[in-house]
């Protein structure tokens, strides 16, 4: 549990995680919503749903490439624009995760350090979220 700060009021942190739709649902209309806060389980199933999406998609790319070949082309394409679709909302929610931490979005930027950047990223997205107002909003209530 953080300590409170001085002159701030303490809130508690949401009592339930998100569901996995709500978060999918979230991200997804917060599609380039890069200012307030997001939690940890709104984080890890927005990125959940875009993992099941892109493995389903290059599964029925991979069956569809032994009924017609032409069919696997278009699967392929529709696999491309739905890693183009995703980058987008996984950027904001990523950042949003950021400024539950008190962070700047500007962190992000850290994924380009090799080893280093990345292992840091992951360490604070699994990390708890302030318990407090901060400069980015308020506490995330993880209902929609």
């Amino acid at each position: 549990m953080q300590p409170q700060m001085q002159g701030m009021p303490h809130v508690a942190r949401p009592a339930h995680m998100m569901s996995f739709m709500d978060a999918t649902k979230s991200c997804l209309q917060q599609y380039v919503g890069f200012s307030g806060r997001a939690s940890r389980s709104e984080y890890w199933f927005a990125y959940l749903s875009f993992i099941v999406a892109v493995m389903g998609m290059f599964t029925l790319s991979i069956v569809s490439l032994f009924v017609v070949e032409a069919l696997a082309t278009l699967m392929g394409l529709l696999t491309f624009v739905l890693y183009l679709g995703g980058f987008l909302p996984l950027l904001a929610v990523s950042v949003r995760r950021l400024h539950d931490l008190g962070k700047s979005g500007w962190m992000m930027l850290l994924v380009f350090v090799p080893i280093v950047g990345g292992i840091l990223l992951l360490v604070w997205f699994v990390s708890d979220g302030e318990a407090f107002d901060n400069a980015y909003g308020a506490v995330p209530t993880n209902t929609l």
